[in-house]
């Protein structure tokens, strides 16, 4: 835990250590009040149609469940 005054004189080696991972708390008057996280990198955009032609769907998967199958799902 650092204080306002400690995070202040030493920003720059909070940042590194939270881009490590660890998680920085900073306090006043000796009472928490924020956590300095790293934010990571963020999401890779989806691409539509990544995977076209790639996957194939049997016909049968669409056929009814036998009994055998329903009561395995637990459906009765």
């Amino acid at each position: 835990m650092y204080t306002v005054h400690q995070a202040k004189t030493s920003l720059s080696r909070l940042l590194a250590e939270a881009e490590k991972g660890k998680e920085v708390i900073i306090a006043r008057g000796g009472t928490p009040v924020a956590k300095l996280v790293a934010i990571g990198r963020g999401r890779k955009r989806r691409v539509p149609g990544k995977f076209k032609g790639q996957l194939s769907i049997r016909p049968s998967a669409f056929d009814p469940m036998t009994p055998a199958e329903l009561k395995e799902w637990g459906i009765e």
